[in-house]
């Protein structure tokens, strides 16, 4: 299985070749990053990751973790935690497949904004961190 993606201008390319395991995060952070109620992400072994157009420029986005973007068009495209260097989750939108990844559960659920109902019935995991 490889599965590719890459930003809005076609800049920044990657393929993957593992299941990745999806989820929806509500925490501020992912909140702020990405300008959206929440994010959906995919988590893959760094190993299963290649990019093969330029490679994303990164930021530290709080204490414990760091986030990939495009310079020349803004896309969010990662977030790695210092914690766990042997994976990387990938925003889903970026895929060019993304209907195939479907979300199995929540995080950051405490911080879910009280409009949001998308995945309100998959199991819920919380989160300390606040940013």
């Amino acid at each position: 299985m490889t599965l590719s993606g890459g930003c809005l201008c076609g800049r920044v390319r990657f393929n993957v070749r593992s299941e990745p395991r999806v989820h929806y995060c509500h925490c501020d952070m992912c909140r702020r990053a990405t300008g959206s109620a929440f994010a959906v992400l995919a988590w893959v072994p760094s190993q299963s990751l290649t990019w093969t157009g330029a490679e994303p420029n990164c930021r530290r986005s709080s204490p414990i973790a760091q986030r990939g973007f495009c310079s020349a068009c803004g896309s969010p495209l990662s977030l790695t935690y210092d914690a766990s260097p042997n994976e990387v989750a990938l925003h889903v939108g970026t895929f060019d497949d993304p209907a195939s990844l479907q979300p199995h559960y929540n995080y950051g659920s405490s911080q879910r904004l009280s409009w949001v109902c998308c995945g309100i019935d998959l199991p819920d995991h919380d989160t300390e961190e606040r940013w």
